[in-house]
């Protein structure tokens, strides 16, 4: 059945021009496809993400969207400088340190999207 079919990431906005500004000049995606006025498809790596205009934007209150990267500190230092802000969140047994999340070996740090979708850049 799906198991073996690529899905795509679906995050809804409800400024589409804000979320190109972000998707494309904070977070350097390249723009593969649109519909409309209501939808812009991009490239990340091997994996697609619809950006859609939806009233609901905003609503979900967890992680939407995941990125494993090689090194989250520079990650992080180039988004900063692009000025993303980034969340803490309390969690038993995940040390902050910085803006990083440190459990074992794993390091992960979150940020939002300019419509509050929940996004983060792990190193696993």
């Amino acid at each position: 059945m799906l198991g073996n079919k690529d899905a795509v990431a679906t995050l809804a906005v409800k400024d589409l021009a804000a979320a190109r500004k972000f998707y494309e000049g904070v977070l350097g995606l390249k723009q593969i496809d649109a519909e409309g006025d209501e939808v812009v498809v991009y490239a990340s790596g091997n994996s697609r993400i619809n950006v859609y205009r939806s009233r609901y934007a905003g609503t979900n209150q967890a992680t939407a969207l995941t990125w494993t990267v090689d090194d989250v500190e520079d990650e992080v230092r180039a988004l900063k400088a692009k000025g993303v802000s980034f969340e803490h969140y309390d969690m038993p047994g995940v040390e902050l340190q910085g803006d990083l999340h440190v459990t074992g070996d794993m390091k992960v740090a979150w940020f939002k999207d300019p419509d509050g979708n929940i996004l983060n850049i792990i190193n696993r």
